[in-house]
């Protein structure tokens, strides 16, 4: 009965933020920056939590850190939102349509950083119950890893010392509105960055047999490429091999000399990730020896498979059930990757799905299309959801 009775004091507490909270995020979207750019989202987080009593530090260059401690010793969890927005342009037909030119929250960050601020809210209403302290990391730059992590930027500051467990979530267009994805085990994949160059011979058009032709030469790698998904993984076991960028040439009747390949490997499995690796590094030597092209191969990694703790896992989606029912529910891994998967490294935690997707009100576009929007009942439901979860862990972690 006290459980119950304190999931509907939250319930109560995020309805009374709410419009501040959507207002919130429709700032955040108007006012998008790219990763580690995030200076006046940085600022807007400080201004909106002062005066609640946190303590409150930069971190992470552009990020923010904000603790409450509860009025009962206990355990420290964390949990995190990422803040920083795609760099493409806006294509949404409404008032908070991005005004920062090449920057767009087709993400969903924009809404994470609402929610966060929505969670901090409604806990500090109760912080004379909470049984410990509260940590809350409002983290740069989980979109562009390659020059560094956003998440091990806070690590390095400092941002996980003395933390329990960590939990995170995001809002997710693949499930309807009303409902939130808690899962066991691998749920989101690891992510790896590939470039390829290839040196040939230029020339010109009318005598290829002068030339070693870079761009014939990527092509069948690119082809090949795409077969050792089929053929040389385990079929019951998943990977995925995108080629994005294949850049060469610049006049039309010229053979280009060079090419440049870029692409992903995403995997759940890190035997995978090794062997796909191997197979891309055989593909490429094989087809340029043939060619009589030189190349080379560099990966980066960019982050590790997220893999849900059972036991903090099994306590949110408790507390999501007490809040959402039965739209509380384990859904399928995907093959898109998230830089939370550097926390998970270090402390154990949870990682959560909020559903957006509502055909009804037009949310029908993807994550990273410059048509993304979300249905804004999810924020609702994302501060209930993390609210409750973060003190059902305080609770059980004594």
């Amino acid at each position: 009965m006290e459980q119950l009775c304190e999931v509907e004091e939250i319930k109560h507490l995020a309805n009374k933020y709410y419009s501040e909270v959507v207002n919130l995020r429709r700032y955040f979207h108007t006012y998008p920056e790219v990763s580690k750019k995030e200076f006046n989202t940085q600022k807007k987080i400080i201004e909106v939590l002062e005066g609640l009593s946190l303590n409150i530090r930069k971190a992470g260059g552009t990020g923010v850190i904000a603790e409450l401690k509860g009025g009962k010793p206990g355990k420290i969890v964390a949990i995190r939102a990422d803040i920083d927005a795609l760099a493409i342009d806006d294509e949404i037909s409404k008032d908070y349509k991005s005004k920062n030119k090449g920057a767009c929250h087709a993400c969903g960050h924009d809404g994470h950083t609402a929610i966060l601020i929505g969670v901090i809210k409604v806990l500090c209403d109760i912080r004379h119950r909470i049984e410990g302290t509260l940590r809350f990391i409002f983290q740069p730059s989980e979109e562009e890893v390659i020059d560094g992590s956003g998440a091990a930027a806070i690590i390095e500051d400092g941002g996980l010392e003395g933390v329990e467990a960590i939990i995170g979530a995001h809002l997710w267009q693949p499930i309807e509105i009303g409902t939130v994805g808690i899962s066991k085990g691998p749920v989101m994949a690891a992510s790896d960055e590939f470039v390829i160059i290839i040196e040939g011979k230029a020339g010109h058009a009318s005598m290829p047999h002068q030339t070693i032709d870079s761009i014939l030469t990527a092509s069948q790698i690119v082809v090949a490429l795409n077969t050792i998904v089929g053929r040389d993984v385990d079929p019951m076991k998943q990977a995925v091999v995108s080629v994005g960028v294949f850049q060469s040439g610049h006049i039309y009747n010229a053979i280009s000399g060079k090419a440049v390949l870029k692409g992903t490997i995403r995997s759940l499995d890190e035997d995978v990730r090794r062997e796909v690796l191997m197979h891309i590094k055989k593909i490429v030597k094989h087809i340029c020896d043939m060619a009589g092209a030189h190349c080379s191969l560099q990966k980066s990694s960019c982050t590790y498979v997220l893999n849900n703790d059972s036991k903090i896992t099994d306590i949110i989606l408790e507390a999501g059930k007490e809040v959402m029912g039965e739209g509380a529910h384990e859904v399928k891994p995907c093959m898109s990757s998230e830089d939370f998967s550097y926390y998970l490294q270090k402390v154990p935690g949870c990682f959560i799905f909020i559903g957006i997707g509502n055909p009804k009100k037009g949310i029908i576009y993807p994550q990273h299309h410059p048509k993304y929007d979300i249905d804004e009942m999810a924020l609702l439901y994302g501060i209930e959801v993390m609210s409750n979860a973060a003190l059902k862990l305080l609770s059980k972690l004594k």
